[in-house]
């Protein structure tokens, strides 16, 4: 298992990170949580080289893609740089890149009960104005959970808050700073429940949201 006590703070540049093989040739990955090595609840980095290819399979508890560079492709079409995917329990595919991509992907994690597919392109869906200066992008939100871009204007504060039900983030572009610590893009910081921080910006940030599930 690794990063699988959900009441611990984890923060992971995987800048750092080296690419490890996964059982496809062609795949890469870069874990970040994982209950075992090949099934269950993960979350991870995954690179499909150009040409690249996995079997028809489904994902028990569903999955979750946001694709950061190139195009992933499926039986249901193309989908490039800020596509956002659910796959519910029940669904089919056999992914492939043909020019190559990278994914932000959470597999085994959908509660029970959500079952909507959800294909949304981040760069032409519309923004709603936040608190402050921040742009939101809502997602996804079924019961108490709820995801969502959010682009931080540069110089943005946000006031000290509370994490109910935990907080997810994946820093997209520019870099995300608290008071425990600086997170360039390429970060994923896992809060847990009523975990705090304050959190501001010095450059215009994009990030991915996730609060509620922990």
């Amino acid at each position: 298992m690794l990063n699988m006590d959900f009441d611990q703070r984890v923060v992971i540049d995987t800048n750092q990170q080296d690419w490890v093989a996964s059982p496809k040739p062609g795949v890469w990955r870069k874990p970040l949580a994982r209950e075992d090595a090949e099934k269950g609840h993960a979350t991870s980095l995954v690179k499909f080289e150009a040409g690249s290819s996995f079997n028809e399979h489904d994902h028990p508890l569903g999955e979750e893609i946001l694709v950061l560079e190139g195009t992933f492709s499926d039986h249901t079409g193309d989908y490039g740089p800020g596509s956002f995917i659910r796959n519910p329990k029940g669904f089919c595919h056999a992914p492939f890149s043909e020019a190559g991509c990278v994914l932000f992907v959470k597999l085994h994690q959908f509660q029970s009960g959500d079952d909507s597919q959800i294909n949304i392109d981040t760069q032409s869906a519309q923004w709603h104005q936040g608190q402050g200066g921040l742009k939101v992008m809502p997602l996804h939100s079924f019961n108490t959970e709820s995801s969502a871009l959010v682009l931080w204007p540069a110089g943005e504060k946000f006031q000290p808050h509370l994490h109910a039900g935990g907080e997810e983030i994946w820093v997209i572009s520019g870099e995300f700073i608290d008071e425990h610590g600086r997170y360039p893009a390429g970060s994923w910081i896992r809060s847990p429940h009523l975990s705090r921080h304050h959190p501001f910006v010095e450059q215009q940030t994009l990030i991915w949201v996730k609060t509620g599930h922990l």
